[in-house]
């Protein structure tokens, strides 16, 4: 086997030195729906057709499906599809002769097109079941997420336009309805990628070594489901500082004058709780003999929460998890602590790419196999790097059991100096909106607006952000810049509740200051490419590399047994491997990038990680 090592997913890990010769593709190339062969093809990647291509209700915290009367419709499938390089007039009424497979984003295998364009149409006919519109419903046209730009039309009307390519929006689109035949539904999109100065992570219109493919339009779930005139839009549980109750808030569609909120928790089937009151107002549910939620035991809490104005009636149900998160002095030190215990967060970076569905997961059996995965494994949190994710991969985080540091996607790296106040503001904008779109998940435990300096156009703008997200969510740890240490000249924004250095291979050891606590927040990236499981065309760096799985493993073990033995000492809180699996040009993964080789011994890896653990949650 080919086994050969290319730089860390840190910025600062980019070497001068030569290249190693081409990887090669995989010889078991499985062909995709439409006959297309896989670049690099995962378990998962045959099972996705247009009949079944993510059919799972996407959104796990507001549900309305039932078995009995369905009350959603899932418009992913086959769209018609056209791609332009200037933006042009929605073609209503006509049909467009390409097909797109929704919601894989183009550039991907299972999208169908395979190529990136600025602009795009989707378009499809759509019959609305006829309950939809019984008794004065309203029809909502959901999405998950579209990059970046996108304006929607229902049969020639706009109902919709959405900036950001992280976050889900709605439209109710009932007075654009006609009165009986196919609906005619139209999404125009710009995905300017990098570009315009917005988010986009890690995604690269010519990708290398650090930077991968582009995933540009719908990439994330289409679906429509009837709604009363006034209907639950968010529906949010926070943990009081008592750990024996909940604040509920809601948002609504319609206005919330005149509308009342009941909430009822539930765990095994029993009602444990209940609360009604103004939907104007946050409510607060108490739990009797509060459980709460950890890594160890991440339990959830059930709940029906049913909205009524007037003779309107909508009913949700939900979930949530009881726990808190704080920095604390224990033993004279800031450290992080988890229901007020000390706990040492060991992490991997995970960066959620797929070689078949590149931001999209073939199938929702793959998107939670990273996680259980990184469980099995014996770490207890997740670094969700550069890019937010579909609402089930947190729903399988919530219940698997593991905390996530969430990072903001970030700017175009190398922008900093060019942003304009608009550009500022977009970025804050979208900020805003992640951290409202995901305050309900309990494995989210702090967010990171800046990933060594890339989009970051000073030092206080670290802190502007930091004090921006607090302000949202005081409920949870912020990391104003991870990699304070690295990579330019901006360094340390002395904000925040974290102290975070990137040492590779490290680890690295800080020590946290008067006000915060410290964490490593990327070490490691040791490589082994395996052959015929890596990304086809992608140069590998020499650097640094292991010869075989016994290798990898020893030195895996050996890296982390520093924290072990050290860590304590120091009063580090955590630690960020890098990182779960292989991403295009990088194979510094504990698995390939197709996910068929575990390149490490798993036995011996959580051995060594439940024992760091344990360590680290010493005073």
């Amino acid at each position: 086997m080919d086994r050969i090592k290319v730089r860390g997913a840190c910025a600062c890990m980019i070497v001068a030195m030569g290249f190693a010769p081409m990887a090669v593709a995989s010889p078991d190339q499985s062909m995709v729906w439409n006959g297309k062969a896989a670049p690099l093809a995962t378990p998962w990647t045959a099972e996705v057709s247009p009949d079944n291509a993510l059919p799972e209700y996407p959104r796990p915290q507001l549900a309305r499906p039932s078995l009995e009367h369905p009350q959603w419709m899932s418009l992913n499938g086959l769209w018609q599809y056209a791609s332009s390089d200037v933006q042009g007039t929605p073609p209503f009424g006509q049909a467009l002769k390409d097909k797109v497979l929704v919601p894989y984003p183009i550039e991907s295998v299972l999208s169908g097109v395979q190529k990136h364009s600025d602009f795009m149409t989707y378009r499809r006919l759509v019959d609305i079941p006829t309950g939809f519109t019984a008794h004065g419903q309203h029809v909502r046209l959901n999405f998950g997420a579209v990059a970046q730009e996108a304006t929607v039309y229902v049969n020639g009307t706009q109902v919709a336009k959405h900036a950001g390519g992280y976050t889900s929006f709605s439209a109710d689109i009932t007075q654009a309805l006609r009165s009986s035949g196919p609906q005619e539904i139209i999404v125009a999109v710009h995905a300017p990628v990098d570009g315009a100065n917005v988010m986009v992570g890690k995604q690269r219109l010519k990708p290398e070594g650090i930077f991968y493919t582009a995933a540009s339009g719908i990439w994330q779930s289409v679906w429509l489901e009837p709604v009363p005139a006034t209907s639950l839009s968010q529906l949010s549980f926070t943990p009081t500082r008592s750990m024996d109750a909940f604040t509920v808030t809601s948002t609504l569609n319609g206005g919330c004058k005149g509308a009342t909120l009941n909430v009822t928790a539930y765990t095994d089937g029993g009602i444990v709780s209940e609360t009604s009151g103004s939907a104007c107002q946050p409510l607060h549910l108490a739990i009797a003999h509060p459980r709460l939620w950890s890594p160890q035991d991440p339990f959830l809490y059930t709940f029906k929460a049913t909205l009524t104005r007037g003779d309107q009636r909508d009913e949700v149900t939900s979930y949530a998890g009881l726990r808190s998160i704080a920095v604390e002095k224990v033993g004279g030190r800031n450290r992080i602590v988890l229901n007020g215990k000390p706990t040492f967060l060991l992490a991997t970076l995970d960066q959620g790419y797929w070689p078949d569905g590149i931001y999209t997961a073939p199938t929702d059996a793959a998107l939670k196999f990273d996680v259980q995965k990184t469980k099995d494994l014996g770490f207890n949190t997740i670094r969700k790097h550069i890019k937010v994710e579909p609402a089930r991969w947190y729903y399988w985080a919530d219940h698997i059991g593991l905390m996530v540091w969430q990072d903001m996607p970030a700017l175009p790296n190398g922008h900093n100096d060019a942003l304009s106040a608009a550009d500022k503001a977009g970025f804050r904008a979208d900020v805003s909106a992640i951290v409202d779109q995901l305050k309900g998940e309990a494995s989210i435990i702090g967010w990171i607006p800046f990933n060594e300096g890339w989009g970051q156009w000073s030092i206080p703008a670290a802190a502007e952000l930091a004090g921006l997200i607090k302000q949202r969510d005081p409920s949870r740890l912020v990391d104003a810049r991870s990699g304070a240490n690295c990579c330019d000249t901006k360094g340390d924004p002395h904000a925040g509740d974290v102290y975070d250095v990137h040492d590779y291979q490290g680890p690295g050891l800080p020590s946290p200051d008067a006000t915060r606590a410290a964490i490593d927040g990327e070490h490691g990236g040791l490589t082994l490419g395996v052959s015929g499981h890596v990304w086809p065309n992608t140069p590998i760096n020499p650097y640094g590399s292991v010869k075989d799985s016994a290798a990898l493993t020893d030195g895996y073990v050996a890296n982390t047994a520093v924290l072990r033995d050290k860590g304590p000492g120091v009063g580090v809180s955590g630690s960020v491997y890098t990182q779960i699996t292989d991403v295009e040009g990088e194979h510094n993964g504990l698995f390939t990038y197709d996910r068929k080789i575990e390149k490490v011994d798993e036995a011996k890896v959580r051995a060594i990680n439940e024992a760091t653990i344990r360590a680290g949650g010493q005073p």
